[in-house]
């Protein structure tokens, strides 16, 4: 049942399917809790709620016995403006992603319920406390890079990760236990913050992604000129990652860049009205809309001074 799962989840469009046993995260215990307490979550408190969901799926799912992981391609097949002066993370192009995979995967658990009638199961993409690349690596996708991003092998970094737990007994995949790293430190050496403060282990106060989206307020004077033009997230430890070097374009449509993407240049970016903003980012779904309009025109300011 396992191997006709992933060939139904081909058939969604998924990149890649792997099953993990649901059961606690005993390894993962003692590292989570040491970067909480290090503060290297800096403002996102809701890292440190529901501690125990997050080691266990069980918590989440009673009775759960598999945890179904999926990837999703959101590479462009190229930068819809290369001339654009502000970069946005290449997973913000197109339209909100939470509710493409979890509409895919919940026709997943559907093809379940078909095979073995009903069960107990929720859906998962970057939404709830889940451990998404530990599950991901309990479940043979890949591993994680020194830049904290999950690798998966001849394919690189650039996917979204989902997970469909169930009470159903699936057959497990071996984790994927091997280094793609090596001796190779090209993320760490790229980052103009110096977030990735160790292999593996990254202080998101420090980070671009984490200034520009979750930090709330404005970018701290500490940081400011130090964006290299991102304004929304920040691509340059997986750009620089050699598993990139080659990346497979995706062909899915709800991922498609949105018009300001293909089509703004500076100057309207930095002139982009509430009205603007209302309706090219909230509107459409996209997961630019995950920051309001004055922290959006925050960081474009923050990238402008940068280039003076």
């Amino acid at each position: 049942m396992t191997s006709k799962l992933k060939e139904k989840a081909a058939e969604l469009g998924f990149d890649a399917c792997g099953v993990a046993r649901a059961t606690a995260l005993v390894d993962q215990r003692a590292g989570l809790s040491e970067w909480l307490n290090k503060g290297y979550h800096a403002e996102m408190g809701y890292m440190e709620n529901h501690f125990e969901k997050r080691l266990d799926p069980r918590e989440l799912v009673p009775g759960a016995q598999s945890v179904v992981v999926v990837a999703q391609n959101y590479y462009p097949a190229a930068h819809p403006n290369p001339e654009a002066y502000y970069k946005i993370s290449r997973y913000a192009f197109g339209k909100d992603y939470h509710y493409l995979v979890k509409q895919k995967l919940n026709r997943l658990a559907d093809y379940l319920t078909e095979a073995y009638g009903p069960h107990t199961f929720r859906v998962f993409c970057d939404s709830a406390p889940v451990l998404e690349r530990n599950w991901a690596q309990m479940a043979g996708l890949g591993n994680y890079g020194k830049n904290t991003c999950l690798l998966l092998p001849r394919k690189g970094s650039f996917y979204f990760l989902g997970e469909l737990i169930t009470n159903i007994v699936l057959e497990p995949d071996f984790p994927f236990t091997k280094d793609l790293c090596g001796k190779c430190t090209k993320c760490m050496d790229a980052c103009p913050t110096n977030a990735i403060i160790a292999p593996g282990v990254l202080n998101a106060e420090k980070c671009i992604s984490y200034l520009t989206i979750e930090h709330k307020n404005n970018i701290p004077d500490s940081y400011r000129g130090k964006c290299n033009g991102w304004i929304f997230g920040c691509d340059i430890c997986q750009e620089v990652c050699p598993h990139n070097n080659n990346p497979k374009p995706h062909d899915e449509t709800a991922l498609q860049p949105l018009y300001p993407i293909t089509n703004w240049n500076r100057k309207k970016w930095e002139m982009m009205s509430k009205g603007d903003y209302n309706k090219y980012f909230k509107k459409t779904r996209s997961p630019i809309a995950r920051v309001s309009y004055e922290k959006l025109m925050d960081n474009i300011r923050t990238s402008c001074a940068a280039s003076l």
